[in-house]
């Protein structure tokens, strides 16, 4: 775990005590995004492996799965990537006349900019 992922989860837990809705959703989805990028593919051989369930995993530790170590600047890109998302999100519904929505996303782009 990097450093800027600990400060996001440690910042998760602050907001979840602190009742701030917005910040733990935002927080949330940031890191569930950061540990999807965390895993890696499914190669074609786990799923034509032999045996009585094709791709089912055998023997002590066989389900543990191989995580990719993330730098600090791979989370800014995926923090990056969740802004621009958010941004690109309320302008469409600016346009579309939901302005109330446009603003929340607003501000949570602008929560995730303190960690970048």
């Amino acid at each position: 775990m990097t450093g800027l992922q600990a400060r996001l989860r440690a910042d998760l837990l602050t907001a979840r005590k602190a009742r701030d809705t917005t910040a733990t959703a935002v927080l949330r989805s940031t890191l569930a995004a950061i540990a999807n990028a965390e895993a890696l593919p499914v190669t074609e051989a786990a799923l034509s492996a032999e045996g009585p369930i094709a791709g089912a995993a055998v023997g002590v530790g066989a389900t543990e799965a191989a995580r990719r170590d993330l730098s600090d600047d791979d989370v800014r890109d995926i923090i990056t990537g969740e802004q621009t998302e958010r941004l690109a999100a309320a302008t469409d519904l600016d346009a579309h006349g939901a302005a109330e929505k446009a603003e929340q996303l607003r501000a949570e782009a602008e929560l995730l900019a303190t960690y970048l």
